[in-house]
């Protein structure tokens, strides 16, 4: 049966780049060549977050800067064939962010960042108006780091409280987060003040640590924490008194020739017969719970363990 409630009104803030994906099909050999894929695709992680955000039938809009170049204009027109509504400011003088990815045979990624034009918004790019009747703000870490564009998105964050939305962050990378430490890291989530935090369990670790009772000191990050496991599918802890909430979230496998952009699976949402009961009501559920679970699928949603790790 078709869903009657309205689609979620999300806006994301960050980078919109052009990746060079350079995928050996062997081991790199130093000073030689090695057969393999070299591509230019649409990249960043707000754009991939809001270009599936749209294709799953969200009402989309991506805030983000390129440069007044043909890669920004192919960029921007690009991401609005999936109807995500781009805000891009146009910066002169700076051309396009491009990032060099480098994908191991086994799949793995490393990359190279020239981001350019990328962190270039700033808080006078923004307006207002974007921000009336949305539901969530979602921010890559990466948009908290580069200058000016931490100010841009802080300044952003304010704005959606205003409008009574709701803020996610995605942890995005450990080395660009943990650059300037632990404690400055932490002190920039504590700021914000989340409502949603999603992070691989390496993210997660190097952030609070490692250890027992893991999901304790992740929920200090906010009221839900999503622990993405790739083609494990992920682990949504939430706040319940002195005992964090766990579910297990499980989806269909899928071949992927490389981790650099998020891919979601389609399958039918299913609830085990034991799983407890759901997590915190209202609005806010149904935009970070029910949507999680009727956009990637899961076969099942249970609860377990109390710790992540």
């Amino acid at each position: 049966m078709p869903s009657t409630q309205p689609a979620a009104r999300i806006v994301v803030l960050g980078d919109l780049v052009v990746d060079v994906v350079l995928a050996p099909a062997t081991k790199l050999r130093s000073g030689s060549d090695v057969p393999g894929a070299v591509q230019l695709r649409q990249g960043g992680s707000a754009a991939n977050t809001a270009r599936w955000l749209g294709r799953l039938g969200a009402r989309t809009q991506l805030i983000c800067s390129v440069g007044r170049d043909a890669s920004g204009r192919a960029l921007v027109e690009e991401l609005r064939a999936d109807r995500v509504v781009v805000r891009a400011a146009r910066i002169p003088r700076m051309r396009t962010g491009r990032i060099g990815v480098l994908v191991a045979p086994g799949g793995e990624r490393s990359f190279v960042a020239d981001r350019g034009a990328a962190d270039a918004l700033t808080p006078a790019d923004l307006r207002a108006s974007w921000f009336a009747g949305v539901d969530v703000l979602h921010l890559p870490a990466y948009s908290l780091l580069g200058q000016p564009l931490g100010v841009a998105s802080r300044a952003a964050a304010r704005l959606a409280r205003e409008a009574g939305a709701r803020l996610s962050v995605d942890l995005s990378s450990v080395g660009p987060l943990l650059a300037g430490g632990r404690a400055e890291a932490r002190a920039l989530l504590d700021d914000l003040r989340p409502d949603l935090v999603l992070a691989t369990a390496p993210e997660l670790h190097a952030l609070v640590g490692p250890g027992g009772r893991t999901s304790g000191r992740a929920l200090e990050l906010a009221p839900i924490v999503v622990v993405k496991r790739g083609a494990k599918g992920a682990t949504i802890l939430a706040r319940n008194g002195d005992e964090p909430l766990r579910f297990d979230v499980a989806t269909r496998p899928i071949a992927t020739a490389d981790t650099t952009g998020p891919a979601m699976p389609s399958t039918r949402a299913s609830s085990s017969p034991g799983s407890r009961p759901a997590l915190p009501g209202g609005r806010w559920r149904s935009v970070f719970v029910g949507r999680l679970s009727s956009a990637t699928g899961p076969r099942s949603v249970t609860s377990s363990g109390p710790d992540a790790s």
